[in-house]
């Protein structure tokens, strides 16, 4: 924040031949640039503080405090869906690695739950008329299903993530102790996309996919943070003060920046795909993250293409309400009776 004020102050003073080599101007001179070089030195040290209680996430067997469980949980996978590619590529500990985690006895039925971005896999469990609900609990006691949780660093590639997942889930099919008859996958909102690229990347078996408010063309909001990227940029006559800026809409993990346009790719053929979308009063933003055609993929000109048979539209139901939707849930018993 402060290159970016000094980075801003630096262009309003300069004139447009003060840089003769073409160059964007970044940094003020004389007793200027000194205070900006203090203020650099007292954040330096403000960060090593953070640092520290960055480290009160990572949890530990010592003295040293930290958040309680669900707190930290939630914490991390927040941060892991905003910096979660710098974490990883940083090799930081606060980096959450992919692991699947098995509720209940194994059966011939394995439901691989893929959760959201910026969320972790015990977000599945939602409350609901003050009982708590998980689809995945649901689907074990009314079909036999055996709930797998997927966990997994949302903020690093979608391509990236579905890979490791294709090669993950070969492992579990190869040891599961009795025969596999049917494998499904069930992702909200990113989790969609990854079960669809864990398929495109090889994962065979799977015989189900049902995706909750899945963006599959897109998700508008962080299309608007590109868009702003573009027109401070390119906007005649004002680039020259406002392009610092644009290092701010770029602060967008390569997950988010997955999201701008989807997954533009046909369904798996012999799988039996299904799409629910939630739909709120507000007019035009579907479940207030993803729009209705972007979740049932209605547009006919792009891929993928849901059956009408297949699709579910679930009135007066936010984003993470498809979690909990006791009609969302009968729908799931129905197709994976």
């Amino acid at each position: 924040m402060v290159d970016l004020v000094e980075a801003v102050h630096a262009r309003i003073v300069s004139l447009p031949f003060d840089n003769p080599s073409g160059g964007q101007v970044e940094r003020t001179r004389g007793l200027t640039g000194l205070v900006y070089n203090t203020v650099r030195g007292v954040t330096r040290g403000v960060g090593g503080g953070m640092d520290a209680l960055l480290g009160w996430l990572q949890p530990t067997t010592g003295a040293v405090p930290t958040l309680p469980t669900p707190e930290r949980e939630a914490v991390l996978a927040a941060l892991n869906g905003v910096l979660g590619d710098r974490l990883a590529a940083t090799g930081s500990a606060l980096a959450t690695p992919m692991t699947l985690r098995q509720v209940g006895a194994a059966t011939p039925r394995v439901l691989v739950l893929l959760h959201g971005l910026c969320m972790h896999d015990g977000q599945w469990l939602r409350e609901f008329q003050g009982q708590g609900h998980s689809h995945g609990a649901w689907l074990a006691r009314q079909s036999g299903w055996t709930p797998v949780y997927l966990r997994y660093n949302t903020g690093l590639p979608i391509a990236r993530n579905g890979r490791e997942l294709a090669a993950q889930l070969q492992v579990l099919a190869a040891t599961w102790p009795v025969p596999i008859e049917r494998l499904a996958l069930l992702g909200h909102s990113m989790g969609g996309l990854v079960a669809r690229s864990a398929i495109a990347a090889g994962l065979p078996g799977v015989t189900d996919l049902v995706c909750l408010g899945t963006p599959h063309h897109g998700a508008p909001l962080e299309r608007a943070g590109h868009g702003l990227d573009r027109l401070l940029a390119q906007t005649p006559g004002l680039s020259r003060y406002s392009a610092p800026f644009t290092r701010l809409t770029r602060l967008r993990s390569a997950g988010i920046t997955d999201l701008r346009h989807g997954l533009d790719t046909a369904l798996p053929q012999g799988v039996r795909c299904r799409a629910v979308a939630g739909k709120l009063a507000t007019r035009g933003l579907g479940d207030g993250i993803v729009p209705v055609a972007s979740a049932l993929a209605s547009d006919p000109a792009r891929e993928p293409h849901f059956a009408e048979a297949d699709c579910l539209l679930v009135p007066a139901t936010g984003h993470l309400d498809l979690l909990s939707s006791p009609t969302v849930a009968q729908q799931l018993s129905r197709w994976l009776a």
